[in-house]
């Protein structure tokens, strides 16, 4: 087995925003991508999601009164590139149940990677159409590979639309498709067989997410993610270390020996290199703006969504970001993880 390492940037200093171009936070983090929420409406009902099989899901359609319109979305992403803004990753809820999710990729600023995260279940007969208006890259969420199993966890009876979601994704050309599966008590088990299958399989890689139990309010279905950690070492003919996030990349050889996958585990919980080395801003559905996925005391409203309000917006955001663990949430004298009362009073808004 060889192990190899990544070097990436990751000092964690203190800078003062940048007067033009990309921004950087006062913790030295250049904003390089942003993640949008394109509604909070799914046709599943993960028992790991404390928010979702909300609202009209009965298939794609136009954006709802409480959702950014396919013009604010665009007019929004065409002021983060000019902050020199790289990447855009579409999420949601399930963001496939907007009608106008082509539309919104096709008028993506061409400077934007764009990829996308889906329950997959809308990718067949779609998959052509979004690589043609722009989408390079693809995860699919699939927490199991039984048709029961997976049921359990989504509370939904899809398991074969996603099958054929992930296939119509690779045949549209996308490459590679990532499978994403959050790793807690319920999925624990399943993590070999989804394994074997992604190194079985070319063009698929497995990223295994640590569950966070502090968003879900369910403390009992947390697992040692380091033992899945140890697990795919043992199996791993190959280990790449990614110095960002302080990630590793695992590369399972298949049982012909002819082939192999690769599997990465992003753990943010109580990583505090993790959140230094933290490049995105979050926008949600509705149109506001925030420094952090884990918070929801950091919000900020773009306003009506002209450009000059979003600017504003945005630059206070970058501004105001703070690391979550590390910052944010910081170990008392117990070595447990608190609240950390100066952030909370400086940077959150009434």
């Amino acid at each position: 087995m060889s192990y190899i390492t990544v070097r990436e940037p990751s000092e964690f200093k203190r800078f003062r925003l940048q007067s033009g171009g990309m921004l950087t936070d006062e913790f030295g983090r250049d904003v390089t991508g942003v993640r949008v929420s394109l509604t909070d409406r799914c046709n599943f009902d993960c028992v790991y999601c404390h928010n979702e099989g909300l609202g009209d899901t009965r298939g794609p359609m136009d954006p709802q009164d409480d959702e950014m319109s396919t013009d604010d979305v665009v007019r929004f992403l065409e002021v983060a590139a000019e902050f020199d803004v790289d990447s855009v990753k579409f999420t949601g809820g399930e963001p496939m149940l907007r009608q106008d999710l082509e539309e919104i990729i096709e008028r993506t600023p061409d400077q934007m990677e764009v990829s996308l995260t889906t329950n997959g279940t809308f990718l067949p007969g779609r998959a052509p159409d979004l690589v043609d208006a722009g989408l390079e890259r693809v995860n699919v969420s699939q927490d199991a590979l039984d048709a029961d199993d997976f049921a359990a966890v989504t509370k939904s009876g899809a398991y074969e639309k996603v099958l054929e979601g992930v296939d119509a994704a690779l045949e549209a050309g996308l490459d590679p498709v990532k499978l994403n599966m959050v790793v807690f008590e319920h999925t624990a088990g399943y993590v070999p067989k989804m394994v074997d299958h992604v190194a079985e399989n070319e063009g698929l890689q497995l990223q295994l997410i640590e569950y966070m139990p502090e968003l879900t309010g369910k403390p009992e279905w947390n697992i040692d993610i380091q033992r899945v950690h140890d697990w795919l070492a043992e199996q791993a003919v190959e280990i790449e270390h990614r110095e960002m996030h302080d990630r590793k990349r695992y590369w399972i050889e298949n049982d012909d020996g002819d082939g192999r996958g690769m599997v990465e585990i992003v753990d943010p919980v109580e990583n505090p290199t993790f959140c230094a080395n933290c490049h995105r801003v979050r926008v949600t559905h509705e149109g506001y703006l925030k420094g952090c996925l884990n918070r929801n005391d950091d919000l900020k409203s773009m306003g009506e969504m002209t450009k000059p309000e979003i600017r504003d917006a945005y630059r206070d955001v970058v501004e105001n970001r703070v690391p979550y663990y590390g910052e944010y949430m910081v170990q008392n004298d117990a070595g447990e993880w608190e609240i950390n009362d100066e952030y909370v009073g400086e940077y959150a808004e009434p």
